[in-house]
Protein backbone atom coordinates (compact mmCIF):
# COMPACT_ATOMS: atom_id res chain seq x y z
CA UNK A 1 0.00 0.00 0.00
CA UNK A 2 1.85 3.40 -1.17
CA UNK A 3 2.00 5.93 1.53
CA UNK A 4 -1.02 8.85 1.01
CA UNK A 5 -0.09 12.15 -0.38
CA UNK A 6 -2.03 15.17 0.46
CA UNK A 7 -1.98 18.33 -1.18
CA UNK A 8 -3.62 21.93 -0.12
CA UNK A 9 -7.89 22.34 -0.63
CA UNK A 10 -7.23 26.42 -1.05
CA UNK A 11 -4.77 28.96 0.55
CA UNK A 12 -3.81 28.70 4.13
CA UNK A 13 -2.38 30.71 6.57
CA UNK A 14 -0.95 30.97 9.94
CA UNK A 15 0.72 33.20 12.02
CA UNK A 16 2.90 32.77 15.40
CA UNK A 17 5.08 35.38 17.58
CA UNK A 18 8.45 34.06 19.20
CA UNK A 19 10.41 36.27 21.36
CA UNK A 20 8.78 39.45 19.32
CA UNK A 21 9.09 38.30 16.09
CA UNK A 22 6.13 37.75 13.51
CA UNK A 23 6.21 34.90 11.28
CA UNK A 24 3.64 34.73 9.17
CA UNK A 25 3.23 31.57 7.18
CA UNK A 26 1.33 31.27 3.84
CA UNK A 27 0.97 28.17 1.95
CA UNK A 28 -0.56 26.89 -1.53
CA UNK A 29 -1.14 24.69 -3.80
CA UNK A 30 1.02 24.70 -6.54
CA UNK A 31 1.39 22.78 -9.94
CA UNK A 32 4.91 23.29 -10.82
CA UNK A 33 8.16 25.45 -10.14
CA UNK A 34 6.26 28.28 -12.07
CA UNK A 35 3.39 28.10 -9.89
CA UNK A 36 5.07 28.33 -6.83
CA UNK A 37 7.10 31.38 -8.35
CA UNK A 38 4.44 33.40 -9.05
CA UNK A 39 2.42 32.92 -5.78
CA UNK A 40 5.90 33.68 -4.09
CA UNK A 41 5.49 37.04 -5.94
CA UNK A 42 2.12 37.85 -4.75
CA UNK A 43 2.77 37.39 -0.84
CA UNK A 44 6.30 38.31 -0.37
CA UNK A 45 6.48 41.76 1.46
CA UNK A 46 9.49 43.52 0.42
CA UNK A 47 9.86 45.50 3.59
CA UNK A 48 9.96 42.51 5.48
CA UNK A 49 12.99 41.51 7.17
CA UNK A 50 12.61 37.58 5.34
CA UNK A 51 10.56 36.00 3.22
CA UNK A 52 11.77 32.25 3.37
CA UNK A 53 10.13 29.26 1.37
CA UNK A 54 10.01 25.97 0.26
CA UNK A 55 8.19 24.08 -2.07
CA UNK A 56 7.88 20.55 -3.16
CA UNK A 57 6.18 19.21 -6.95
CA UNK A 58 6.60 15.29 -7.66
CA UNK A 59 10.13 14.96 -7.14
CA UNK A 60 11.24 18.51 -7.78
CA UNK A 61 12.12 21.07 -4.64
CA UNK A 62 13.97 23.98 -4.06
CA UNK A 63 14.20 25.95 -0.70
CA UNK A 64 15.45 29.71 0.13
CA UNK A 65 16.77 30.88 3.51
CA UNK A 66 16.71 34.56 2.07
CA UNK A 67 19.16 36.35 4.11
CA UNK A 68 18.87 33.55 7.11
CA UNK A 69 21.62 31.79 7.97
CA UNK A 70 22.30 28.65 5.64
CA UNK A 71 20.06 25.79 6.24
CA UNK A 72 17.83 27.61 9.17
CA UNK A 73 15.23 28.56 7.26
CA UNK A 74 14.33 26.88 3.60
CA UNK A 75 15.25 23.25 4.93
CA UNK A 76 13.07 22.88 8.15
CA UNK A 77 9.95 24.63 5.99
CA UNK A 78 10.50 21.72 3.71
CA UNK A 79 10.35 19.28 6.16
CA UNK A 80 7.29 20.36 7.59
CA UNK A 81 5.88 19.55 4.00
CA UNK A 82 7.69 16.50 3.61
CA UNK A 83 7.06 15.72 7.44
CA UNK A 84 3.22 15.71 6.69
CA UNK A 85 3.38 14.35 3.49
CA UNK A 86 2.46 17.08 1.35
CA UNK A 87 2.92 17.73 -2.13
CA UNK A 88 2.38 20.18 -4.97
CA UNK A 89 2.61 23.07 -2.41
CA UNK A 90 4.29 26.12 -1.58
CA UNK A 91 4.86 27.64 1.88
CA UNK A 92 6.00 31.25 1.79
CA UNK A 93 7.23 32.23 5.68
CA UNK A 94 7.14 35.71 6.37
CA UNK A 95 9.72 37.24 9.25
CA UNK A 96 9.45 40.95 10.75
CA UNK A 97 12.00 40.48 13.10
CA UNK A 98 11.64 41.45 17.07
CA UNK A 99 14.91 42.35 18.05
CA UNK A 100 16.11 39.40 19.77
CA UNK A 101 18.04 37.03 17.73
CA UNK A 102 16.85 32.98 18.17
CA UNK A 103 20.55 31.69 17.18
CA UNK A 104 20.97 28.69 14.43
CA UNK A 105 18.53 26.15 16.47
CA UNK A 106 16.12 28.77 17.28
CA UNK A 107 15.19 30.02 13.80
CA UNK A 108 14.97 26.06 12.50
CA UNK A 109 12.33 25.40 15.37
CA UNK A 110 10.64 28.71 14.40
CA UNK A 111 10.41 28.19 10.71
CA UNK A 112 9.86 24.97 10.79
CA UNK A 113 7.00 25.09 13.66
CA UNK A 114 5.11 28.33 11.79
CA UNK A 115 5.54 25.71 8.48
CA UNK A 116 3.86 22.39 10.33
CA UNK A 117 1.46 24.31 12.13
CA UNK A 118 0.02 26.11 8.92
CA UNK A 119 0.03 23.13 7.17
CA UNK A 120 -1.87 20.75 10.02
CA UNK A 121 -4.53 23.52 10.20
CA UNK A 122 -4.75 23.64 6.45
CA UNK A 123 -7.86 22.40 4.66
CA UNK A 124 -6.03 19.32 2.80
CA UNK A 125 -7.36 16.91 -0.43
CA UNK A 126 -5.75 13.82 -1.29
CA UNK A 127 -3.88 14.23 -3.94
CA UNK A 128 -3.99 11.52 -6.42
CA UNK A 129 -1.34 10.96 -9.78
CA UNK A 130 -3.33 10.52 -12.58
CA UNK A 131 -2.84 10.11 -16.38
CA UNK A 132 -4.97 12.18 -19.44
CA UNK A 133 -6.35 9.68 -21.85
CA UNK A 134 -8.63 10.29 -24.90
CA UNK A 135 -11.56 8.12 -25.84
CA UNK A 136 -14.45 7.84 -28.10
CA UNK A 137 -17.50 6.97 -26.40
CA UNK A 138 -19.94 5.89 -28.69
CA UNK A 139 -23.70 6.57 -27.71
CA UNK A 140 -25.72 3.66 -26.92
CA UNK A 141 -22.73 3.13 -23.96
CA UNK A 142 -22.00 6.47 -22.92
CA UNK A 143 -24.99 6.28 -20.29
CA UNK A 144 -22.93 2.99 -18.64
CA UNK A 145 -19.68 4.94 -18.89
CA UNK A 146 -20.38 7.88 -17.04
CA UNK A 147 -22.10 5.79 -14.18
CA UNK A 148 -19.23 4.01 -14.19
CA UNK A 149 -16.16 6.34 -14.20
CA UNK A 150 -16.93 7.64 -11.10
CA UNK A 151 -15.48 4.10 -8.68
CA UNK A 152 -12.53 4.60 -10.23
CA UNK A 153 -12.31 8.06 -9.08
CA UNK A 154 -12.16 9.12 -12.80
CA UNK A 155 -12.80 12.50 -13.82
CA UNK A 156 -14.21 13.69 -16.85
CA UNK A 157 -11.73 16.62 -18.27
CA UNK A 158 -13.95 17.42 -21.04
CA UNK A 159 -16.70 15.92 -23.28
CA UNK A 160 -17.70 17.15 -26.69
CA UNK A 161 -20.80 15.17 -28.81
CA UNK A 162 -20.60 14.59 -32.16
CA UNK A 163 -22.56 12.75 -34.20
CA UNK A 164 -21.55 8.67 -33.67
CA UNK A 165 -21.28 9.63 -29.32
CA UNK A 166 -18.67 11.62 -27.45
CA UNK A 167 -15.14 12.40 -27.60
CA UNK A 168 -13.95 12.20 -23.82
CA UNK A 169 -10.83 13.69 -22.16
CA UNK A 170 -10.35 11.49 -18.99
CA UNK A 171 -8.22 11.93 -15.71
CA UNK A 172 -7.88 8.23 -14.52
CA UNK A 173 -5.37 7.68 -11.78
CA UNK A 174 -2.26 5.87 -12.59
CA UNK A 175 -2.99 2.80 -10.34
CA UNK A 176 -6.35 2.48 -11.88
CA UNK A 177 -5.64 2.83 -15.10
CA UNK A 178 -5.35 -1.08 -16.40
CA UNK A 179 -8.68 -1.83 -15.23
CA UNK A 180 -10.20 1.44 -16.71
CA UNK A 181 -8.37 0.74 -20.36
CA UNK A 182 -9.58 -2.91 -20.11
CA UNK A 183 -13.15 -2.12 -19.15
CA UNK A 184 -13.45 0.30 -22.15
CA UNK A 185 -12.00 -2.27 -24.56
CA UNK A 186 -14.48 -4.84 -23.17
CA UNK A 187 -17.18 -2.50 -22.92
CA UNK A 188 -16.54 -1.07 -26.98
CA UNK A 189 -15.20 -4.73 -28.13
CA UNK A 190 -11.98 -2.57 -28.92
CA UNK A 191 -13.70 -1.19 -31.39
CA UNK A 192 -12.43 2.34 -30.00
CA UNK A 193 -9.23 3.43 -29.72
CA UNK A 194 -7.94 4.89 -26.11
CA UNK A 195 -4.96 7.44 -26.20
CA UNK A 196 -3.06 9.00 -23.61
CA UNK A 197 -2.66 12.56 -24.01
CA UNK A 198 0.67 14.55 -23.46
CA UNK A 199 0.51 17.83 -20.96
CA UNK A 200 0.41 20.45 -24.01
CA UNK A 201 -2.95 19.75 -25.42
CA UNK A 202 -4.62 20.65 -22.19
Amino acid sequence: MERMTWTLDGIAEHESIIRHSVFRTLAAPVDDEAGAMAFLAKVAVPDATHNCWAFRVGGRYRVSDDGEPSGTAGRPILSAIEGQDFDGVMVVVIRWFGGIKLGAGGLVRAYGGAAAACLREAAKIERVERVRLGFHCPFPVYAEVEAKLPGWNVETRRCDFGAEGAMMELAVPVQERTAVENWLRDLTRGQEPIRELDEEQG
